[in-house]
């Protein structure tokens, strides 16, 4: 029994970045009934042994095409696009500028534990991730996969900076964001 590499088509959905998000955790559900070990108690060793790789898929599938940035990855390799974040130092400049700014503000409002300037940060980055996710449903839809793959790239950085931000909140112990 092959296991699908398409999380796409393992739940039945049209191959796009728009998803339904009811639509996909209805199919996921669907999947998990028809899959799931516990249904193959009484089965034998091979049986109990894929359902555990279709069980495993399936929620490897749903934690990808839930998150936006791993479904965009996703699309895009079945699009034939090598990605490899960490590894592509082709950046554009301007947003080159702009990390090295956003990385100077939070480490300044961190050294001096100003909070007001941490949840400014915050907001900008999200309002900007925001933006480009809307930028990169529609270069997805108008198959410009290798802008997309760039915008891709940038909103995975600005995730990572968010992330950092969010955590010198906590570490401020201002839950109020």
């Amino acid at each position: 029994m092959s296991l699908p590499e398409n999380y796409f088509k393992l739940f039945n959905l049209a191959e796009q970045y728009p998803l339904d998000q009811k639509a996909l955790d209805a199919a996921y559900h669907t999947v998990l009934a028809h899959t799931h070990p516990d249904h193959f108690a009484a089965a034998g060793e091979a049986q109990k042994r894929a359902a555990l790789q279709w069980t495993a898929r399936a929620n490897e599938a749903y934690r990808i095409l839930k998150d936006p940035l791993q479904r965009a990855v996703h699309l895009l390799q079945l699009r034939g696009i090598e990605f490899e974040a960490e590894n592509n130092t082709a950046i554009d400049r301007a947003f080159l500028v702009q990390q090295m700014e956003w990385r100077e503000h939070l480490e300044q409002a961190a050294a001096s534990k100003d909070a007001p300037a941490l949840k400014t940060l915050l907001n900008e980055l999200r309002e900007t991730a925001r933006r480009h996710i809307d930028m990169l449903g529609n270069l997805l839809a108008s198959k410009a996969n290798q802008q997309a793959a760039e915008i891709t790239r940038q909103s995975m950085f600005i995730q990572r900076v968010q992330d950092e931000t969010q955590t010198q909140l906590y570490r401020l112990n201002d839950t109020t964001i």
